[in-house]
């Protein structure tokens, strides 16, 4: 079990690794990635049971699928810490022949990377298949799933909700990042997704509303929470809400830092306000 103070020593190093990582190839996805690093950083840190001897069966274990690949950024990063792969090579984020490509893809073969999630819309479906595998296999390990709010727009999401909510697929924990902005704007302005709880419900899903998305203490609460409600009939959801680029002031607030790297002095400020805490790469 992790500690608090660990727990946000590792988070406050993952968002360095993102911000360097973007910045040092001038691309990338900083703004989700910082909204979601204290969840991933959490569920790979203390929730998940699994082993970092990654197997792309998975048996025995928990599994995870990130469904919002863009912010790959803060993936690479948590995976790289939690003994996936060397964090030195966080250095070739985006670069020719890396195997930390801007999405995830599995032909690279990089340990904990299980579904290429470049696509968005997809991971939904993938996370119930692979539910539905370990019941098969009368494994009681979990899936765990992270899904961007604006993807929340792609139609084949819902039909796999309807399937998981209809067949009781309650191995499944999926999260969305309820940040309320995407890449155009605002979910409201671009295509609002209207009540969201609501729509879960009448899917027959368990609803779970985490308020404060970047709160450690509050996610460990809501996760826990949700382990507790599985295999009980219902597939559950967590309606988590962050904010975009949280930790760095400038890039909280908007949309704007969804896709754009920091230029060399918005870096230094950006590092300034994350110190590093377990040495960078």
């Amino acid at each position: 079990m992790s500690t608090t103070q660990h727990l946000q020593d590792f988070v406050t190093q993952v968002r360095r690794d993102i911000l360097r990582q973007v910045h040092q190839v001038n691309s990338g996805h900083p703004g989700g990635s910082l909204g979601c690093a204290e969840f991933i950083s959490i569920l790979y840190q203390e929730v998940m049971d699994y082993s970092s001897d990654f197997d792309m069966d998975g048996k025995n274990e928990d599994l995870f699928f990130l469904s919002n690949g863009h912010i790959s950024p803060v993936f690479y990063s948590v995976l790289s810490r939690s003994g996936f792969f060397p964090v030195e090579e966080l250095k070739t984020f985006r670069k020719i022949d890396s195997r930390l490509q801007g999405h995830p893809t599995t032909h690279e073969g990089l340990p904990g990377v299980r579904i290429a999630s470049g696509s968005l819309g997809q991971g939904m479906s993938v996370a119930i298949g692979a539910a539905l595998t370990k019941k098969m296999n009368k494994d009681s390990h979990l899936i765990y799933s992270l899904h961007g709010d604006g993807e929340l727009q792609e139609g084949q999401n819902w039909e796999a909700i309807l399937y998981a909510g209809s067949k009781g697929v309650d191995n499944l924990i999926a999260t969305i990042d309820y940040n309320k902005k995407q890449i155009d704007g605002a979910t409201d302005d671009v295509l609002p997704l209207g009540n969201l709880k609501k729509k879960f419900e009448a899917f027959d899903w368990k609803v779970l509303e985490l308020r404060e998305g970047n709160d450690i203490e509050a996610i460990k609460k809501t996760l826990a929470e949700a382990k507790d409600l599985t295999g009980k009939k219902q597939p559950i959801v967590i309606l988590m809400e962050t904010e975009m680029g949280n930790g760095v002031d400038f890039m909280m607030g908007t949309h704007a830092w969804h896709g754009k790297a920091p230029n060399d002095e918005q870096l230094e400020t950006a590092l300034a306000q994350n110190q590093e805490t377990l040495g960078d790469y």
